[in-house]
């Protein structure tokens, strides 16, 4: 997509779809529930980050009054003493049960539950659900979206390794615009953190982790709802990944360093003092690293969402030109700002990966170390 023209286009038609969809569900359930619009709002919003086991696209009420949800189901598979397998459909939102033999199944806060025919949830002392939860593997949204994006992952740099193939080293198609981000992240911040000798082991890694989260965080600002990179087990899944490879693949060096950090820089007896502070954190520094790329991925985009939400709700709560206007700008301006967040984000996680991979295959002569 060469045109800017077509390209700003699409980018304020997606704007005003998800415009349309968050007015359509926040003035039907307003009006049928008779909830305070503020607090339609802000569950909406909670909905929206949420997973689900269904693709809503929109909602209208018929003359009849009834609400009809337009969107995509997605299968429901669960194991309980056998497998059971329906559509998601037939929750109706977590407006029905389904009853399938002698079970009976509700849908309650994302999460399926058996209960009676009545859809009776009885709580504890917390107000936690204690019914009995059958194992579900069931293919919610973001496993679809985390599917498609494999999908266009490979066939993408597929067709760009075969177009290397057939032209000589010279990419051709979509590749063209890729090619320059796979250089990039080979030169500036593959080689450059880790070095020549060992960046190619890396490589696989750190090209996927990029555009897989760029992607992802892409597809989140559609109309589509996805919201997969601001899931905390999404994002922890991913920092496991980067703490396993750094763990797995260090040198003695590493280990050296993390147990002994000071060498032979100083007398034995005058370490221990030191040593009783200092390896602990480096210690503690193993989890820290993981937990601060997961965290902060996590934090921006579900942080994005929130106000980009936020915002358009202003909308409906102001109910004037002058108030919504400022609040359509608002949420325009951070749209457009999310498009950057979301290359950004994927950069850093990357970038952050790449320097702990450097720091645990740097070989280097230990006791000849400087002491700062």
């Amino acid at each position: 997509m060469h045109n800017p023209l077509l390209r700003k286009f699409l980018l304020v038609l997606t704007f005003f779809y998800g415009l349309s969809v968050f007015g359509n569900s926040v003035e039907v359930s307003s009006e049928e529930k008779g909830k305070d619009l503020k607090t339609e709002i802000d569950e909406y919003i909670q909905h929206h980050l949420k997973d689900s086991h269904d693709f809503s696209l929109f909602s209208y009420t018929d003359e009849a009054g009834e609400i009809h949800h337009v969107g995509l189901p997605l299968p429901i598979i669960l194991w309980d003493n056998g497998l059971v397998v329906f559509s998601s459909s037939k929750f109706h939102h977590g407006e029905e049960l389904v009853t399938v033999g002698d079970n009976t199944y509700k849908l309650y806060h994302g999460k399926i539950y058996k209960t009676d025919s009545e859809g009776t949830i009885t709580y504890d002392e917390k107000h936690h659900a204690t019914n009995d939860k059958p194992l579900d593997f069931s293919m919610t949204k973001s496993v679809v979206m985390i599917i498609i994006t494999g999908l266009i992952m490979f066939f993408l740099f597929r067709g760009l390794a075969r177009s290397y193939r057939t032209n000589g080293g010279i990419a051709k198609g979509a590749g063209r615009f890729f090619e320059p981000i796979i250089l990039y992240i080979r030169d500036d911040i593959a080689i450059a953190t880790i070095g020549e000798k060992k960046y190619q082991k890396y490589m696989p890694f750190l090209l996927t982790i990029f555009f897989f989260i760029w992607f992802l965080n892409m597809f989140g600002l559609t109309p589509l709802g996805v919201n997969v990179t601001g899931n905390i087990a999404i994002t922890t899944a991913l920092a496991i990944l980067t703490f396993l490879i750094t763990n797995l693949s260090a040198t003695k060096t590493y280990w050296k360093h993390l147990v002994d950090p000071l060498g032979h820089s100083m007398p034995w007896y005058a370490k221990i003092p030191l040593y009783i502070i200092l390896i602990p954190i480096e210690l503690l520094g193993l989890f820290i690293k993981p937990f601060s790329l997961l965290i902060r991925l996590y934090a921006n985009m579900q942080a994005g969402h929130i106000v980009i939400m936020s915002l358009i709700g202003l909308m409906f709560i102001f109910k004037n030109w002058i108030g919504s206007s400022l609040s359509f700008g608002l949420a325009f301006a951070i749209s457009l700002i999310e498009i950057l967040v979301a290359v950004l984000q994927a950069y850093i996680f990357t970038m952050l990966s790449a320097l702990y991979f450097g720091f645990a295959s740097e070989e280097h002569d230990h006791e000849e170390a400087p002491l700062v």
